[in-house]
């Protein structure tokens, strides 16, 4: 009897953990120890549902994430700060930064699309040349639009 209760115990303390990893991944929070990092600037029109963590990829490659999200007022634009991680250190500063989506209608993160440049992003570098997040109901609006036209 006392050798089934212990084996409950553990198995029950098993799946306990097991919710809790479970947690941590889809939250995007870590119990991995920081890596060196570097930090790079991009302005957007529009974030459409962009998050803070959410993650930064390179030909579908996670290589950083979304530390915070502000309005600059001098750029009258969307400032997203991101953290790349410094194993990474040949992005060419003409390179393009996209907001894409999951699936269809999976979460956003920010695509990186490699430029030519010899120059590489440092420490503080900005990316300028960006391509906002399609907003659903928008393109569902040009649809039904172009859709009264041709009846018409």
């Amino acid at each position: 009897m006392r050798t089934v209760e212990i084996s409950v115990g553990v198995f029950m303390l098993a799946g306990i953990f097991a919710l809790i990893l479970l947690a941590l991944r889809v939250s995007g929070l870590s119990i991995q120890t920081a890596q060196s990092t570097y930090h790079v600037h991009a302005f957007f029109d529009h974030i459409g549902g962009l998050k803070v963590r959410s993650k930064v990829a390179i030909s579908g490659v996670n290589v950083g994430r979304v530390v915070s999200i502000s309005y600059d007022k001098t750029e009258m634009r969307a400032k997203v700060v991101m953290e790349i991680d410094s194993q990474v250190n040949n992005i060419p500063t003409d390179s393009t930064a996209a907001i894409l989506t999951s699936g269809l209608l999976g979460e956003q993160y920010i695509g990186i699309t490699l430029g030519g440049e010899e120059k590489t992003l440092q420490e503080g570098g900005e990316i300028w040349n960006t391509q906002p997040a399609q907003i659903l109901e928008d393109l569902i609006g040009k649809f039904l639009k172009q859709s009264v036209k041709e009846v018409e």
